[in-house]
């Protein structure tokens, strides 16, 4: 029987085909730390790491029986796929069951920052003042805006879906441009990165993290940016150069930004935590209990799939 190391706490109701199919270890309360999956992981075929806990070259050598590295994410820049893919070790991810939630926050990001609602809740109940005046403390509106989305996935579509309902205007980019067919559905248009940066009201970063993406959105980006742009970040954090971010947002070169992720997280940069025109969120794009379920059966069908053939396999490699 294949043996399955999970390195975080999940819901066990979500697991029961792994357990019924395989022999699996799961912590009971607290992810596993590394030390712990580095004296465990020789014993196992398959290693299950979420997306915050990073599977390198030494835990791959160590796990001398891996056969799949199963991520309980969509985004895979916490394992090192180059170096999987050298030892013959299969990496999947769970692109399905992120795809809804993750544009389901971004666009209340894209919300709550345009409309000033984290500004406005804070205020309030700190009793600091607000103005209560016709003009006062404005937001930006979305209805009529052009919302450019950079990564125009599966993610960014579903993103696009949601802006298209409530009236704004889609330009994006992406490494290839997407089919005639997809650009109608949502009446995009495809456009240089540069231009994307100038045209747009509201910047949602949705592409992959990867050696081409590392610092994408920087200070020589912001500083082409509307003075008026909002900026959206449910990707990684690695992709946008924080400090450049803080000091856009302090010297208003842009109005506002809307984060789920962070460089270094789960520590956040003290000068986002200090500005009122921006909302952060701690990584929780898929933190709904049901999508907590629904990616755990995704994750569980690719390790049955890949050894019964049972499921469609997301392989990242």
């Amino acid at each position: 029987m294949k043996k399955i190391l999970i390195t975080t706490a999940l819901h066990r109701e979500s697991l029961a085909e792994l357990f019924e199919k395989f022999e699996v270890f799961m912590p009971q309360d607290k992810d596993m730390k590394r030390d712990q999956v580095l004296e465990m992981i020789s014993d196992y075929e398959v290693v299950i790491p979420n997306f915050s806990f990073f599977t390198d070259k030494e835990i791959m050598d160590r796990g001398v029986r891996l056969e799949v590295i199963a991520n309980y994410g969509v985004g895979y820049n916490n394992i090192d796929v180059e170096y999987a893919t050298q030892k013959g070790i299969v990496v999947t991810n769970i692109p399905k069951t992120t795809c809804e939630p993750t544009a389901e926050l971004a666009f209340a990001l894209l919300l709550a920052a345009g409309r000033r609602i984290g500004y406005y809740d804070r205020k309030l109940r700190e009793h600091r003042a607000v103005d209560w005046g016709v003009y006062g403390d404005a937001g930006l509106p979305i209805f009529g805006k052009t919302l450019g989305i950079i990564g125009m996935g599966r993610i960014g579509q579903a993103l696009a879906r949601r802006a298209v309902a409530s009236g704004m205007n889609i330009i994006y980019h992406n490494r290839n441009r997407l089919s005639p067919e997809i650009e109608e559905r949502y009446g995009a248009s495809y456009v240089s990165f540069d231009e994307l940066l100038r045209m747009a009201d509201f910047i949602s970063l949705n592409a992959p993290s990867t050696s081409q993406t590392l610092k994408l959105i920087g200070e020589k980006e912001f500083s082409v940016m509307k003075p008026t742009a909002v900026f959206i970040n449910t990707a990684r954090g690695n992709m946008v150069d924080e400090k450049a971010l803080a000091q856009a947002l302090k010297e208003k070169k842009i109005w506002a930004a809307g984060l789920d992720v962070y460089e270094n997280e789960p520590k956040i940069s003290s000068e986002l935590l200090v500005l009122d025109n921006v909302v952060l969120s701690p990584h929780a794009g898929t933190r709904t209990i049901e999508d907590r379920h629904r990616m755990a059966e995704e994750m569980v069908h690719n390790i049955i799939g890949f050894y019964e053939g049972k499921y469609e396999v997301s392989r990242v490699n």
